[in-house]
C-alpha cells in the first residue's frame, strides 16, 4: 500500500523538517498539529492543520487535538476490511497511512530540580501515545515512525518501493512504537510513585548498551543494559566483559564515599587497598601499599581528576592495572593510560542512586541503597576507654571502608588508610585472621572495623593480639556485654554503631 496520507506531530522535532520534505517529494499529503504543524509551515512545507481535519480547535491548552474520529478512524481503519472503508467513507474520513509521532519530554521535565508538580502533570501525554498505539495496532494498514534515526531509513525505502513500506518494517515499526510507549508509561508511573521505596510494582525500562566479551566466564554470553544515561562512558581499551562492570561499579561507590581526595583498588568486587590523602597521587601509593599483590590486575577508582603525573605511577608502580575509573582525566593521562593496550579507562559522573536489585528465587530482590556516612554523634562508646581524636578518624574511616566489603567483612586501618582487609568469610574471628595476616606488622597500633556484631569474644582477642588499638562495630550480640568486657580487659576503646552494613 502507498503512502499517501501522513500524520506529523512530534516533541522531539529532530530531522523532522528533511523527513516531511522527503513525503512531499514523494506526493504525501502531510496533516500536522501545534508546534510540528507550524515548524513545517515556517519552512514552507505545505502541511494541513488538525483542527481542519477534524472541525474543531486545539482545546483546554493543548491537551485535545487529535482526539477525535476523523483521526482515530483514518489510522485504525484495518485496509483489508472492506466494512471498513465502507465505514470511513460513510463518515467523510480519509485514510492516515503513516504516523510520525514522539512523546512529550516528561523524563526530562522530571529531572530538573526546580520542577513543579504541574510542570510534570503538563508533560503526560493523551493524544501522542493515543495516535502511536492506533498506528502500531493497525501496522498491516499503518506505519508508525517515533524514533528520528529511523526518517532516512523510512524515505529510502519508500523511494525503492514506489512509496510503500515492507510488511516487515512496518511490524518492525509497531514493535519500537509500544516500546516507546511501554517506556513512557512506566516513566509517568515511577514518578508517581516516587516516594516509595517498596512500589506495588517495580518497572525496569532498560536499553541495550552494548554487548560484552562475555559473562562471568567465556562460556557465557553477556550483556549490559541501562535506563538512559548510565553515567559513565569508556574512554579507551579494549572491550569489557561482565565482571569488569561488576568490579569497577564496586570500586567508584567506594571512592564516592569519601569527600577528601580517595582511592579504591578493587579485586572481585572486595577492596584490597583503600587510602585518604591530600593528593591522589600519594592517596593512589597507600590505597597500593594496603596489598601490593591484589592490586595486580585490579580496578582503580579515583575521586579526583587523573593528571599525567599520577598515571604515570599507576602504570609504574602495578605491573598491570585493568581499569581506572575516575570523574576526569587530563591528556596527558590519557596519553599514559594508551601506552597500555590492555587498560581501560573510564570516566564517570558521582555515584547516586536509590535502590539495589538483584535477581534471585526466580523474581527480583530490590532493596534501598546503603546509603549515609558514619556520624560520630549516633555511635556509642561501650567501654570504659575513651577514644582519642586520631582513634575517631580513623575509627570512622574504617567504617565507611567496611560497609563495601563483602561479609563477613573486617577492615585494619592506620593513618585514612586500610592495611588489611578481610572478605566474604564465614566466620567474624576468621575473618579478623585473615585481615591480620594480610595486615602484617601493619596491624600493630591500627584500628579494626567489622560489618557485623562479635558473636564471641574470639574475635575481640584476634584483633588484639594482631595489634588493634580501637575498634568499631554494630552491637546486637546477646553477647555484646562479654564482647566490650573483653576490650575493657585489654584497654582499647570499643564503638557501637548500632547499624551494620553486611554486603553479600
Amino acid at each position: 500500500m502507498k503512502i499517501k496520507r501522513a500524520l506529523i506531530s512530534v516533541s522531539d522535532k529532530t530531522g523532522v523538517e528533511e523527513l516531511a520534505a522527503g513525503l512531499i517529494e514523494q506526493g504525501v499529503a502531510l496533516i500536522s498539529s501545534g508546534g510540528t504543524a507550524r515548524l513545517l509551515a515556517r519552512a514552507g512545507i505545505p502541511v494541513t492543520p488538525v483542527s481542519e481535519i477534524t472541525g474543531f480547535p486545539e482545546m483546554l491548552d493543548g491537551r485535545v487535538k487529535t482526539l477525535h474520529p476523523k483521526i482515530h478512524g483514518g489510522i485504525l481503519a484495518d485496509r483489508r476490511k472492506p466494512q471498513h472503508l465502507s465505514q470511513l467513507k460513510e463518515h467523510g474520513i480519509s485514510p492516515i497511512d503513516l504516523v510520525v509521532c514522539n512523546l512529550y519530554p516528561f523524563s526530562q521535565t522530571v529531572s530538573r530540580e526546580d520542577v513543579t508538580e504541574d510542570d510534570a502533570v503538563e508533560q503526560i501525554d493523551i493524544g501522542g501515545p493515543a495516535m502511536v498505539r492506533a498506528a502500531a495496532k493497525n501496522y498491516r494498514s499503518v506505519a508508525v515512525a517515533v524514533n528520528p534515526e529511523r526518517y532516512t531509513e523510512i524515505l529510502s525505502e519508500m523511494r525503492s518501493r514506489a512509496g510503500a513500506l515492507s510488511d516487515e518494517t512496518r511490524s518492525r515499526l509497531a514493535a519500537e512504537a509500544f516500546s516507546h510507549t511501554a517506556s513512557y508509561d512506566m516513566a509517568v508511573s515511577r514518578w508517581l510513585t516516587r516516594d516509595q521505596v517498596v512500589p506495588a510494582r517495580v518497572f525496569m525500562d532498560l536499553d541495550l548498551q552494548s554487548e560484552l566479551r562475555y559473562g562471568e566466564n567465556p562460556h557465557q554470553v553477556g550483556a549490559f543494559y541501562a535506563e538512559g544515561d548510565p553515567g559513565w562512558r569508556q574512554l579507551s581499551g579494549k572491550e569489557l566483559s561482565y565482571t569488569n562492570i561488576l568490579d569497577f561499579d564496586a570500586a567508584w561507590r567506594l571512592a564516592c564515599e569519601f569527600d577528601d581526595p580517595a582511592v579504591a583498588i578493587i579485586k572481585h568486587t572486595n577492596p584490597c587497598g583503600v587510602a585518604i590523602a591530600p593528593n591522589i597521587q600519594e592517596a593512589y601509593v597507600r590505597a597500593v601499599e594496603c596489598d601490593p599483590r591484589s592490586a595486580f590486575g585490579g580496578i582503580v577508582a579515583i575521586n579526583r581528576e587523573v593528571d599525567g603525573a599520577t598515571a604515570k605511577r599507576i602504570t609504574e608502580l602495578v605491573a598491570v592495572t585493568d581499569i581506572v575509573i575516575a570523574p576526569r582525566f587530563t591528556k596527558e593521562a590519557l596519553s599514559v593510560f594508551n601506552q597500555k593496550k590492555n587498560l581501560r579507562t573510564i570516566e564517570a559522573v558521582p555515584f547516586t542512586g536509590r535502590i539495589d536489585t538483584r535477581s534471585a528465587a526466580g523474581g527480583v530482590l530490590v532493596q534501598a541503597l546503603d546509603t549515609g556516612t558514619a556520624r560520630r554523634e549516633e555511635m556509642v562508646i561501650a567501654g570504659k576507654v575513651q577514644p582519642t581524636d586520631e582513634d575517631w578518624d580513623d575509627l570512622l574511616f574504617a567504617w565507611q571502608v567496611v560497609k563495601h566489603v563483602k561479609s563477613n567483612g573486617v577492615v585494619f586501618a592506620s593513618d585514612l588508610q586500610a592495611v588489611g582487609v578481610g572478605a566474604g568469610q564465614m566466620s567474624r574471628v576468621e575473618a579478623v585472621e585473615l585481615a591480620a595476616r594480610r595486615a602484617g606488622d601493619k596491624a600493630k597500633g591500627s584500628v579494626l572495623a567489622t560489618d557485623g556484631f562479635f558473636p564471641f569474644r574470639d574475635g575481640v582477642d584476634a584483633a588484639v593480639e594482631a595489634g588493634a588499638r580501637a575498634i568499631i562495630h554494630p552491637g546486637g550480640s546477646v553477647r555484646d556485654q562479654e564482647v566490650i568486657a573483653a576490650a575493657d580487659e585489654h584497654q582499647i576503646p570499643m564503638i557501637l554503631t548500632g547499624r551494620r552494613h553486611f554486603r553479600h
